[in-house]
């Protein structure tokens, strides 16, 4: 199927949660229906109080499906019971945490009628937190030093090492800045409290956040980097405004990345520059970030790209972007009725 076709194009999304801390589900759709046209999304929401399930602008019908902890038999069953429905052409998952399970089950996806263009497992390992700082230093890339600890009484060790402010890492999601060891326990005990241990501290850099998102073609070659300053920042560290750059450096630390891991997909870097102008990935994303939007605005849409080259179809690089565009996030109430919400909580489905 093309996007010239005159069925639509059926894509599953995930990440529709655009609260405060977003995931990406609902830009990649805002790109998506720019850059393709005639497509038909379909929502796969892990709760009933996703946001863009209600968005019935951009979403076309929102499924549940199953907790990744439910494991991949679960998601195979329901991704089935709903391709009997839908018929989805592509599947782009957008949050870390289930990726393993989707990479899984691509194969079976694939016998479905689902494409996907996603990391191997391999892949996903090494850019790992917990494996950063290992990959830095196997490819000559500048990453912070970091540990990986298991218990708080660790820290003190750690400390000595790192020295303070250091930074405290979950194992897929939220960081902290700590000063002294009672932020550090703190900061140690909620994290691993709600993401698991090991729990990762790593080297403190001051400097200018960065972020790049980029698209590998899973053989060494970067077919689209943007990068971003961000303007404003939350409290939980998410960019709330950034504005596209040129900086041929960015540029070449996303290519880096690519030719060594042969990325296959959408992938976000956080860098840091500190005041030597030295370049420091801080993390790498295996995914698009909320911001995604952005690239297509820039006159580089990232997701339209990947449903391409996740159907088969020759995707040329991207060699220009436009600098000087400028994101800003805002909050929208949007109104429903308790029946949808009730409709998506007792059957799956809205």
């Amino acid at each position: 199927m093309t996007e010239t076709s005159t069925q639509p194009l059926v894509i599953g999304v995930t990440g529709l949660n655009a609260i405060d801390s977003p995931g990406p589900g609902v830009a990649v759709i805002r790109a998506l229906r720019e850059g393709l046209g005639n497509v038909r999304i379909i929502g796969l929401a892990y709760e009933s109080l996703e946001p863009g399930a209600y968005l019935h602008d951009w979403v076309d019908k929102t499924y549940h499906i199953p907790y990744p902890s439910a494991g991949v038999q679960a998601l195979v069953e329901r991704l089935e019971h709903i391709q009997t429905i839908e018929h989805m052409d592509v599947l782009i998952p957008n949050f870390d945490a289930e990726l393993y399970n989707f990479i899984k089950v691509s194969a079976q996806l694939r016998l479905m009628g689902i494409h996907t263009f996603l990391p191997s497992h391999e892949q996903l390992d090494a850019r790992d937190k917990l494996n950063l700082s290992a990959f830095g230093k196997k490819y000559n890339l500048h990453v912070p030093q970091s540990k990986n600890i298991h218990h708080a009484n660790d820290l003190i060790k750690v400390a000595e090492e790192l020295n303070y402010p250091m930074v405290v890492k979950g194992r897929f999601y939220e960081a902290q800045v700590v000063y002294n060891i009672d932020q550090a326990k703190k900061a140690f005990y909620h994290l691993s409290a709600r993401w698991g241990t090991p729990v990762i501290v790593q080297e403190f850099v001051k400097g200018t956040e960065i972020n790049v998102a980029a698209l590998g073609n899973g053989q060494g070659n970067t077919l689209s980097i943007v990068p971003m300053r961000k303007l404003y920042i939350t409290d939980k560290g998410k960019a709330w405004a950034g504005i596209t750059i040129q900086d041929d450096s960015l540029l070449q630390v996303a290519r880096d990345f690519t030719q060594a891991t042969h990325w296959r997909g959408g992938f976000e870097l956080e860098i840091m520059r500190d005041n030597n102008g030295k370049l420091f990935i801080m993390e790498v994303n295996p995914r698009f970030p909320a911001w995604i939007y952005l690239t297509a605005a820039a006159g580089q849409n990232q997701p339209a790209a990947l449903v391409k080259m996740a159907l088969g179809q020759p995707v040329e690089p991207f060699t220009d972007y436009k600098v000087g565009k400028i994101f800003i996030r805002y909050a929208w109430d949007h109104v429903t009725d308790v029946s949808e919400f009730q409709q998506l909580s007792a059957f799956g489905e809205l």
